[in-house]
């Protein structure tokens, strides 16, 4: 009797015993930690753990090499997760490599993903604390879906209230349903073609006269490019400035003379007031024209008697023959 309890206290105590180690090989084996692998930590600081838990996968370019540790806070800013690295990828990882949480597949569980960083690096040591790069959240993408679908069911809505105030637009349609608008709007388009290439040529013939400009050809391209034109035009517009400056003194000499005679004729002095004002002399000048006038007409019936006279009649006819010559050979 004493035999069979003790048999059966070594049998319950060996099961308890198995199972315990099956539970903790379970458990082991559920957090992919080897039960006779070392291991390493690292450590990533996050602003968002979104949603990371302790036992999450850590992958290094796509490779699973570890689990999640812990996550906690370190401050009010900052998400401190330690992560329980295997000792065969510490060669791999290097101090400049890139943390950041992803998900397994669309809806799967949280992970992280460690990607190698740009150059060579140290290898890691235990207790670093590695970069952290932000990717494209899940709940994130959802939201700006949904963002997204709002609007366009905004849009759709004004889409529709717009056909629907088109439809029952009569103005709208007339304007559609007239048949020369085709023709107005071709004859305006042909209009603006023809502007169009007006202004083209235009540009053009500006481009030429200011590349002529630029060569030096023309009255401005002399002006801006020959500097001896240039001199002699500054000559010149200094000669003109001489010259008015002439005239500015010739007329204020012309204006004192002016005024002196003003003065003179105001005052009864000189030759012209005697002229205006003296009738005794304004007599003997008419007196003087009529006798020079008088003259005249007797030098002229001299003449015309000279004409006449026998020893000269030959000369004037000869002067009269040679006149009429010269007026037939003008003709």
């Amino acid at each position: 009797m004493a035999n069979n309890f003790l048999d059966n206290l070594k049998l319950g105590v060996f099961t308890l015993s198995g199972l315990l180690l099956l539970i903790f090989s379970l458990y082991m084996i559920g957090r992919t930690e080897s039960l006779f692998g070392s291991h390493f930590e690292l450590k990533a600081h996050f602003k968002n753990a979104s949603g990371l838990t302790k036992g999450n996968n850590i992958r290094y370019s796509g490779i699973q090499v570890g689990t999640v540790k812990s996550v906690k806070f370190k401050n009010d800013t900052t998400i401190e997760v330690v992560m329980l690295i295997e000792e065969r990828a510490r060669y791999y990882i290097r101090k400049n490599a890139l943390a950041s949480i992803g998900t397994e597949g669309l809806m799967g569980n949280k992970v992280i993903n460690i990607n190698p960083g740009k150059g060579a690096g140290e290898e890691v040591t235990e207790g670093d604390v590695i970069l952290t790069q932000k990717l494209f959240d899940t709940d994130e993408i959802f939201n700006t879906l949904n963002k997204t679908n709002n609007n366009i069911a905004t849009i759709s809505e004004d889409l529709k209230s717009t056909v629907q105030r088109i439809n029952n637009s009569t103005a709208l349609w007339s304007i559609l349903n007239e048949n020369s608008l085709a023709s107005n709007l071709k004859t305006a388009l042909l209009n603006i073609s023809k502007a169009s290439s007006t202004a083209n040529n235009m540009v053009n013939d500006l481009h030429t006269i200011i590349n002529d400009v630029k060569n030096g050809k023309g009255s401005a391209g002399m002006l801006l490019k020959d500097t001896s034109f240039a001199f002699e035009l500054k000559e010149a517009v200094t000669k003109v400035k001489s010259v008015g400056d002439s005239v500015n003194v010739l007329t204020s000499e012309l204006n004192q003379l002016i005024n002196e005679v003003n003065f003179d004729v105001s005052k009864g002095k000189g030759t012209v007031n005697a002229l205006l004002k003296d009738s005794v002399i304004t007599n003997k000048l008419t007196t003087s024209l009529e006798n020079i006038k008088q003259g005249t007409a007797a030098f002229n019936e001299n003449m015309e008697a000279l004409k006449h006279n026998f020893f000269f009649r030959g000369y004037f006819r000869k002067l009269e023959k040679q006149k009429k010559k010269e007026a037939e050979a003008k003709k």
